[in-house]
């Protein structure tokens, strides 16, 4: 791995100072002390899309363990969380570097044994353009709210070729970008930050538009995937 990246951050501005302090205050710090939610993702509207905090408190289970099994060279895990595919991929011997905004998902990965650091995606990071895998597990695809940043910022990271593994919504016709809070069942929501959801149709779309090819589709565990290549 090379030094880290020292230039500007590429597309800084779309993950807010909002979304940073919002993953790494209450009610998310307490949930992942915890192991435990009920926690959500609520729009404006009041809809709320439950997190599965106790699966990624867990370790790596069947579909996750598929996932690294198809995972290249060096990984970066975006959006970590507590580090269950960090810590599986060490285990097995192999390199990888969790980043979360998230103080206490950084600080839980490490606990486990991973390596992790405290920083967005769109942070200047270790091993620019050398990374053979990136990993948007867990609905991370969302991460800043236009997917279409979020690519164009991974293909700086991967080496040439490299691959990305998202975890897509499972509804086929998703293609959402909203305005989020986390909140749990009681006390007051935190602050809000954009947001994407994507389902598998929708993200190939966008993956085109940015130079990805497609490289495989899956489904296990009730949880659907997409591998892409950088181009």
């Amino acid at each position: 791995m090379r030094a880290a990246d020292t230039t500007t951050p590429v597309g800084r501005q779309r993950t807010t100072p909002a979304a940073d302090r919002a993953w790494s205050a209450d009610p998310y710090a307490d949930a992942l002390r915890a192991g435990r939610g009920p926690l959500f993702l609520r729009r404006a509207d009041g809809w709320l899309l439950p997190l599965d905090v106790e699966r990624w408190c867990a370790e790596a289970d069947a579909a996750d363990l598929d996932v690294l099994r198809r995972c290249e060279g060096p990984v970066l895990d975006v959006g970590c969380g507590p580090g269950r595919l960090v810590a599986a991929l060490g285990t097995q011997g192999r390199r990888a570097l969790g980043i979360d905004v998230s103080e206490a998902a950084v600080a839980h990965t490490v606990r486990r044994g991973g390596q992790a650091l405290l920083r967005s995606v769109f942070d200047p990071l270790p091993g620019t353009g050398r990374w053979g895998t990136a990993l948007l597990a867990d609905g991370n695809v969302g991460i800043g709210g236009d997917p279409g940043v979020l690519l164009d910022r991974l293909t700086r990271l991967l080496r040439p070729g490299g691959l990305l593994i998202a975890e897509t919504a499972p509804g086929p016709d998703v293609d959402e970008r909203a305005l989020v809070q986390i909140t749990g069942l009681h006390g007051t929501p935190g602050t809000a930050f954009p947001w994407a959801r994507v389902g598998t149709p929708a993200l190939l779309r966008h993956a085109r538009a940015a130079g990805w090819r497609a490289d495989d589709r899956w489904s296990a565990g009730g949880r659907t995937f997409v591998a892409l290549r950088a181009g």
